[in-house]
């Protein structure tokens, strides 16, 4: 997947994929903590890593269906203090019409286990 300075590529098909975006403050330490949540995911490969953007696949349990998980930390110089910022994830599959809420559960569990750190 691509991304430009305005996020993830949209959500084409919302019942296979999301793309949730949240303001948060530490943005630089909370990008940091999700990619290290997202990679002990089970079953989840990282194919790319970098300062702000990281991308891999999660597959599934029983057919090892493949899903792409994003996470991107959008440039802060627009706001005041640095140090807060917006991140966003998107999950999707990249196989069938229906996900049947797989994907919006591996985003909600990321940014929940999030506020626990």
């Amino acid at each position: 997947m691509t991304f430009t300075a305005q996020g993830l590529a949209p959500v084409t098909n919302p019942l296979n994929s999301v793309l949730v975006e949240k303001k948060l403050i530490n943005v630089d330490q909370k990008f940091i903590q999700l990619v290290s949540l997202a990679e002990g995911l089970p079953r989840t490969e990282v194919l790319e890593s970098g300062k702000n953007y990281w991308r891999g696949v999660c597959r599934s349990a029983i057919f090892r269906f493949p899903d792409d998980l994003e996470i991107l930390k959008l440039d802060a110089r627009s706001y005041v203090d640095r140090s807060k910022g917006i991140i966003q994830i998107r999950s999707a599959a990249r196989l069938g019409q229906s996900d049947l809420g797989v994907n919006l559960r591996r985003v909600e569990y990321l940014f929940n286990q999030l506020e626990k750190i």
